[in-house]
């Protein structure tokens, strides 16, 4: 079992940055796939970014994309989200989202506890 700790959430202005941090009890390096997802009352939980292990790419939703940045600390088992320039649309429950892969599907799959982003207009 993969525990997943996530931190950073809060108030902030539209226009402002929030870091959210995501930490692993074993080691990221262990991990195919880190990814943030969000979730708004009465919708489906869905994808903002991800981070794969192998080649060290990096994908986004298009409504983020040059405003969130992923990356991770692997010496931390942490994985980060930037979030610039958020707008009121991006106010969600943010959730930290570990996948590992075997013979090209997911075999496990774990989620932190998540954390609240509020944005104000």
């Amino acid at each position: 079992q993969v525990q997943l700790v996530e931190s950073g959430g809060g108030l902030v202005q539209a226009g402002g940055s929030l870091r959210l941090s995501c930490a692993a009890s074993t080691s990221i390096f262990s991990i195919n796939t880190m990814a943030w997802y969000r979730q708004t009352p009465g919708n489906k939980r869905e994808f903002v970014a991800a981070s794969i292990a192998s080649g060290g790419s990096s994908n986004y939703i298009d409504s983020v994309k040059g405003r969130f940045t992923i990356s991770r600390d692997n010496a931390k088992n942490t994985v980060y989200l930037q979030m610039n320039n958020l707008k009121p649309e991006d106010t969600a429950v943010y959730y930290c989202n570990a996948r590992i892969y075997e013979t090209g599907a997911i075999r496990y799959e774990y989620w932190g506890q998540g954390t609240q982003v509020t944005v104000s207009s």
